[in-house]
């Protein structure tokens, strides 16, 4: 897999996100804008200028019509895809760690910071996808976690029925996304050691954290059960699930004040492929000279990209190879059922 290499940030990637049809890439970094790329190419097809502070995270509606960007300026702001245009910002009292549009695009989350006195906060507001209308100020929903450690990701669950929170002492919650009443919370990393990423299957039925005890967890919505873990030798940053084939992308790696002269390989700065049901490693794909910071699959499964702490973004097409590829068990059935 020859990769694109996206070279248009000056500082560390904090997060990317493919659009729904996977013909366009999403990035921002602590450079203080966000970009927008061709995905077949590399190409750029825009970039988001208006922030005042880092970027940690951002988010594209389903028709991408609408790209939602969060950061250390204390703001959401609301952009136009197509023109760049600035429809609207959201100010809080500490940086956005986290936004995500619902899977039909009406609703926006957010997640703030616990810092100088001010709890960490989910905070909703409804969303008008037409992009000539005026957005709302008001919160449909506010959720304000008092009781419960920092958070550190957060996302909608199939229909926008629950809202799936992590946080950084490696616990996993689930609340009802239309009330905010908290309905489950369980330990499912090691304590103290965040969760650093949650990212959804197709259907949101179920998902998948990342976090710094080096293990990746698939896990049910209506339960907050585990189904698989997947382990690695490196702090995790992020954690993918493909389309068409049963595999997970795992993305991390030691931060360079933590490696030390003698360590092996750089870190492990390596994309890792597991295979999503025998939770066994199939393959690593290496290339950024830092630490994944995320990792994202087009929805269409035909390739993925990673957003390094080295400031680029690399765009891998998947070979055919890949998805010719069996692990013996599949062969084996596979045999059985012709016979």
């Amino acid at each position: 897999m020859r990769p694109i290499l996206l070279s248009g940030h000056e500082r560390a990637l904090t997060q990317v996100k493919f659009s729904k049809e996977g013909d366009l890439i999403f990035s921002v970094s602590k450079d203080h804008n966000a970009c927008a790329w061709y995905a077949n190419n590399g190409e750029r097809f825009g970039v988001y200028k208006g922030h005042q502070g880092a970027l940690w995270t951002v988010d594209v509606d389903p028709n991408t019509v609408l790209l939602a960007t969060g950061g250390a300026d204390n703001t959401i702001r609301l952009w136009e895809v197509k023109t760049g245009k600035l429809l609207k910002t959201w100010e809080f009292g500490t940086a956005i760690k986290r936004v995500e549009f619902s899977e039909d695009g009406r609703l926006l989350l957010g997640v703030t910071e616990k810092r100088q006195g001010q709890l960490s906060t989910v905070i909703v507001y409804e969303i008008n996808p037409d992009p000539e209308a005026e957005q709302t100020s008001e919160q449909s929903l506010r959720i304000v976690c008092d009781e419960l450690p920092k958070v550190t990701v957060a996302g909608f669950s199939y229909l926008s029925k629950y809202i799936i929170t992590g946080h950084e002492d490696g616990s996993v919650s689930k609340w009802d996304a239309k009330t905010g009443e908290l309905l489950q919370n369980v330990f499912v990393h090691d304590a103290d050691l965040q969760v650093t990423d949650l990212q959804w299957s197709q259907d949101r039925t179920y998902f998948i954290t990342a976090s710094k005890d080096k293990t990746a967890k698939l896990m049910t919505v209506d339960e907050l059960e585990v189904l698989k873990t997947y382990v690695a030798d490196t702090p995790l940053n992020s954690a993918a699930i493909t389309p068409v084939k049963d595999y997970v992308i795992l993305g991390g790696g030691q931060a360079a004040m933590d490696v030390t002269t003698t360590s092996a390989r750089q870190g492990k700065f390596e994309a890792r492929f597991y295979h999503k049901v025998f939770e066994e490693e199939i393959g690593r794909v290496r290339g950024h000279f830092g630490p994944l910071n995320y990792v994202a699959v087009s929805p269409t499964g035909t390739c993925y990209c990673s957003g390094g702490e080295d400031g680029y973004v690399r765009v891998h097409h998947f070979d055919p190879p890949y998805f010719d590829f069996k692990f013996e068990v599949e062969r084996e059935k596979e045999n059985q059922s012709r016979i």
